[in-house]
């Protein structure tokens, strides 16, 4: 499906996060090895680098200008490693601190590690181990600088890895993401149809795109049978069954080195379950009708609009292999918790199904305000659903209420408009004023209940059969108003 991530049921192409140029401050109190240092990095990792000899001087760059990483031996003159990384701390400076020590010094690097150091090593180990780990420093920084940026500008749309959001809920998210990025421990992801579980999984592995070059792969695992997911996850040897003309090569395989999305989890079979559960634990598998072990290495990421404690408490899914999955979890909120976005994303699908040579529709003032009120039971792909309506009915370039559909205009609990017809008897006319009431009152006690029956019979005071039968009698679409 690509679902919109707090964007789209398509990922969007919005404009790029917020840029963030970085720069690394090397502080040594040796001016040979401060200069080796320095050129080191600056050649292998093609950024500006600067240097001082000691803390205090140090912390006087560090008031000139950002600084993503600070790289700092522990003993020094005037002001030492320990004392800077905790003036760092104490005036919560953005900077990522590696420190680089002697063998006589490593207790104080383990110290220094408690205070929020990133890493340390020895001055002695090769110097492509700073590289390294240099490089997986600067990128975790470069994602928390794009989220704090995005925090500074709540009151614009913006987006994090093509993930489009202004909400605070959604920037929590983001922070996330940026904290796993770098680690292979297995997500799952928990939303309501439509909130973009897909995208966010896509923003993990481009966060980690770096050091996992491998590819992208999705597979909705609600779309086969037993049989067929087996094969499509682990592929299958020619003649294994019927139909088998050629050997297949499954998407665990396809996603060597990077990324498989498992979406729909909660759907899987429960002795398919006992084979992903293996898979996860040993990292490799056996084709369809092979022998021959398959070692794989991918990071697995699942996703489910359902309640995984519900279902294993049905005996409908394994808890172990639940709590294989479920090492981070990161749980989406839907549209109706961020009211914030909706104006955003209603400007990204405007743009976006505006008619080739014409400019982007505007959204008049009422419209917009019935958007926002909306409770978006099928989150952001109901919003774009509604969004290309709108763009396909209006005439004039700017997209009005009576352009949404009925569900979300508000036009079915609109006041009735009253006229007197005195060729028509009076209770005839009485009973389509208190029919048109009651279908406004029921639609709105469904839309509260979100198309429960049970709890629209409590709040009206019907019976759950009066429900039923006013909800045919008034064509109500129930799934409108039900959650995923």
């Amino acid at each position: 499906m690509p679902s919109p991530a707090a964007a789209a049921p398509d990922a969007p192409t919005p404009a790029d996060p917020p840029a963030v140029q970085q720069r690394i401050l090397v502080v040594e109190d040796i001016a040979d090895n401060r200069e080796a240092l320095k050129m080191l990095l600056k050649v292998a990792l093609k950024l500006e680098v600067d240097a001082a000899e000691d803390g205090a001087k140090a912390l006087a760059l560090l008031a000139e200008r950002p600084y993503s990483l600070v790289i700092t031996d522990l003993q020094m003159p005037r002001m030492d490693g320990m004392k800077l990384i905790q003036k760092i701390q104490d005036d919560g400076i953005p900077s990522t601190v590696i420190v680089t020590t002697g063998h006589g010094s490593v207790p104080d690097a383990v110290e220094a590690m408690r205070m929020g150091v990133y890493d340390f090593l020895l001055k002695t180990d090769d110097p492509q181990r700073l590289i390294r780990m240099a490089q997986r420093a600067l990128k975790e920084r470069r994602l928390q600088d794009e989220v704090a940026a995005l925090r500074e500008q709540l009151h614009g749309g913006h987006t994090f890895l093509n993930v489009l959001s202004r909400s605070p809920k959604m920037h929590d998210v983001f922070e996330l993401v940026s904290q796993i990025a770098d680690n292979q421990a297995t997500v799952l992801i928990i939303g309501e149809t439509g909130t973009g579980k897909e995208q966010v999984a896509r923003a993990i592995h481009d966060a980690s795109a770096d050091g996992r070059p491998g590819p992208f792969v999705p597979v909705n695992c609600a779309a086969f049978n037993e049989n067929l997911l087996e094969s499509e996850l682990f592929g299958h040897e020619k003649g294994s069954f019927t139909g088998a003309d050629k050997k297949r090569i499954g998407r665990f395989e396809q996603a060597h080195g990077g990324t498989l999305f498992l979406d729909e989890i909660g759907d899987v079979p429960m002795s398919m379950q006992v084979k992903l559960l293996r898979v996860l634990q040993v990292r490799q598998f056996e084709r369809v009708g092979g022998g021959e072990p398959i070692k794989i290495d991918v990071r697995v990421i699942a996703a489910t609009h359902r309640n995984m404690e519900d279902l294993i408490r049905d005996g409908k899914f394994r808890d172990d292999l639940y709590y294989r999955l479920n090492v981070v979890r990161i749980d989406l909120p839907p549209l109706r918790d961020r009211p914030e976005d909706v104006e955003v994303l209603v400007s990204h699908f405007a743009r976006k199904f505006a008619r080739p040579g014409r400019p982007t529709p505007t959204v008049e003032p009422e419209a917009l305000d019935a958007l926002k009120k909306a409770p978006w039971p099928g989150n952001i792909r109901q919003l774009e659903n509604a969004i290309e309506r709108a763009c396909v009915t209006c005439k004039d370039g700017v997209l009005r209420v009576h352009n949404l559909p009925r569900d979300i205009g508000g036009r079915v609990e609109a006041k009735h408009p009253f006229q007197v017809d005195l060729a028509r008897p009076l209770p005839d006319q009485l009973a389509e004023l208190t029919a048109a009431f009651e279908e406004r009152y029921l639609r709105k006690a469904l839309r509260k209940t979100r198309g429960h029956v049970g709890k629209c019979a409590t709040i009206t005071g019907l019976s759950r059969r009066s429900i039923t039968d006013k909800i045919a009698q008034y064509k109500i679409e129930k799934s409108d108003f039900k959650k995923d």
